[in-house]
């Protein structure tokens, strides 16, 4: 039989607003990283004309200066658009069992108002594939 070979393709492209505030923290190597939750709302009119809302809740990851500056200007609420690729991990809970766990790995970051829109103060950052640069354009 015939392999077809699938190209390799894993981009998550989400705005939502934060949960909670970022958690900073440092490696072992002492490298940043900060984790948060989004919650991303869908709204959409059922079968009866009613209008509903669905909300998927998504945890993200960001590291090194991206997580610095995800720490110091977000907070519960902060609206974000985020881009970065699918990533998962398995960890072991309070009660002894292992929870698998698939979170985003933000490559880029940009911060935005209330409204979904970015704000005058707005940031935009991303860092290359590798983890390295981290750029701020106005």
């Amino acid at each position: 039989m015939l392999s077809t070979r699938l190209p390799n393709l894993n981009r998550v492209m989400i705005v939502g607003n934060l949960t909670g505030a970022p958690e900073l923290r440092s490696t072992s190597t002492g490298i940043s990283v900060s984790n948060f939750r989004i919650a991303a709302n869908r709204r959409f009119r059922d079968n009866s004309g009613e209008l509903r809302e669905d909300v998927c809740y998504v945890g993200v990851v960001a590291w090194e200066k991206l997580a610095e500056s995800c720490a110091a200007k977000l907070q519960k609420g902060s609206a974000v658009y985020v881009e970065g690729e699918l990533r998962s991990r398995s960890l072991e809970a309070g009660d002894g069992k292992k929870r698998n766990v698939i979170e985003i790995k933000a490559h880029h970051i940009q911060f935005l108002g209330k409204t979904g829109e970015p704000d005058e103060d707005a940031d935009e950052f991303g860092d290359d594939e590798y983890g390295g640069n981290v750029e701020k354009y106005n």
